[in-house]
């Protein structure tokens, strides 16, 4: 098993370097700092279905949490918000928010005193009414007069990192709503209700747009580490300031992938892990042993969450650009199943391998394809035929081919993944 992992990622690093030597080291180094944030929100993945059986087919939802986080966090600050009256407005808001969770909360202790029953249930309705009434009196004047005179909230101005943080702090607190609410749920049931929740949030991102700015995009959002920019300006040339600055940012991205890497690995390689491994092969058993199945899933769901929210705030300050309308399921939910599957669920260095491989083969297909067509159409038109029609859409189509292709190979040869896991024996 060393042996063959060794062997892949060494072909792994072959490949990269036959891109380096095709597309040039811009463009390489470029899609290793995606390739970075993608292998953690694949490690993220692996926690919930390799580690959990869970089926989260709501990543994208996480993922736009984590993009949000990073642009609130880093964003340069608004002084037209701040300076207005905005504050007060939004500060009213969310008293009004807490006043409604708090109305809802009592309703749902009202047995304390004596309400049970249909009565406790219509008390139950009639709390989530009154509170968002009183949530929407307040919400809807505040987002007016936000997007009249400041156009949006605006950030705070910090560095990136605590936006990465904050991004996995909130992937935590929606993981845990969702998974008080859909944990109950088996299989296919769960990855519908994944799916019809990661909708809910891209729908409120994409039309918060005195918080979020909707579909007008906010950029450029600051990175971590200095830009390119900064490195002209001490005497570097272009390229070279390029390759400096992403050479920095994937650093730091290594980092925070391999620091996930090693607590993960720890925690799955003790009694923990051998817990989750039960409770993922047999839930019935391991209820039956005494072991709390339901919260122990939500705690795996919500680690899971944290690194997918920390990879998507890392996509999002690359790019330097957070669009809501970007967010698409193709790219944010099943390319990263796609990374499972072919990588090898329940493996952490299965499910890195796959993201790197995955992405690869993603970005690189397209310009690959192109040049075939090209080559193709102007063989065909030397010797007296047409051209290719719609090269660019043609090639762009290729990926969803060339994915597809990748998969069936995969699963054809290695159903259980190209590095599948490997569960010690205890004797």
């Amino acid at each position: 098993m060393i042996r063959r992992s060794l062997s892949l990622f060494a072909g792994l690093f072959v490949l990269i370097l036959v891109v380096g030597w095709l597309m040039g080291l811009p463009f390489t180094s470029s899609r290793l700092v995606e390739a970075a944030a993608y292998a953690l929100i694949a490690l993220g993945l692996n926690i919930q279905w390799g580690y959990g059986g869970l089926f989260n087919f709501g990543i994208m939802g996480f993922l736009m949490l984590g993009g949000f986080a990073v642009t609130f966090m880093s964003y340069p600050v608004n002084a037209e918000f701040w300076g207005g009256d905005g504050p007060m407005l939004l500060g009213r808001a969310l008293l009004a928010f807490a006043l409604g969770v708090l109305l809802v909360l009592a309703a749902r202790r009202s047995d304390r005193i004596g309400i049970t029953g249909r009565w406790k249930a219509t008390l139950v309705v009639l709390a989530w009414f009154v509170g968002y009434c009183v949530y929407r009196s307040q919400i809807d004047p505040a987002a007016a007069y936000i997007e009249a005179n400041a156009g949006f909230v605006g950030g705070l101005g910090l560095n990136a990192v605590f936006g990465w943080i904050f991004g996995g702090i909130l992937a935590a607190g929606v993981a845990y709503i969702v998974g008080k609410i859909a944990l109950g749920l088996r299989t296919d049931y769960l990855a519908i209700a994944t799916i019809g929740i990661s909708e809910i949030i891209r729908a409120l991102i994409k039309n918060m747009d005195w918080l979020t700015r909707g579909t007008l995009t906010v950029s450029p959002i600051p990175w971590p580490t200095p830009l390119p920019q900064d490195y002209q300006a001490g005497g570097a040339d272009q390229v070279t300031a390029l390759l400096l600055a992403r050479g920095g940012y994937l650093a730091l991205a290594i980092v925070v992938l391999g620091l996930a890497m090693w607590l993960v690995s720890r925690a799955y390689s003790g009694p923990w892990g051998r817990m989750m491994r039960a409770i993922r092969d047999n839930h019935i058993a391991a209820a039956s042993m005494g072991k709390d199945v339901k919260s122990r899933q939500l705690e795996i769901f919500i680690f899971g969450s944290v690194l997918m929210g920390i990879g998507g705030a890392m996509l999002v300050s690359f790019t330097q650009i957070f669009d809501p309308s970007s967010y698409q399921p193709i790219n944010h939910t099943f390319l990263i199943w796609v990374m499972i599957i072919v990588g090898g669920a329940g493996n952490n260095w299965g499910a890195v391998f796959g993201a790197v491989l995955i992405w690869l083969v993603w970005v690189v297909s397209e310009p690959v394809a192109k040049a075939i067509f090209e080559t193709i159409s102007y063989w065909s038109t030397t010797v007296g035929w047409s051209e290719i029609p719609d090269i660019e859409s043609r090639s762009a189509q290729m990926r969803v081919f060339v994915l597809g292709l990748v998969i069936t190979i995969a699963l054809r040869y290695a159903p259980k993944g190209l590095i599948p896991e490997r569960v010690r024996q205890d004797a």
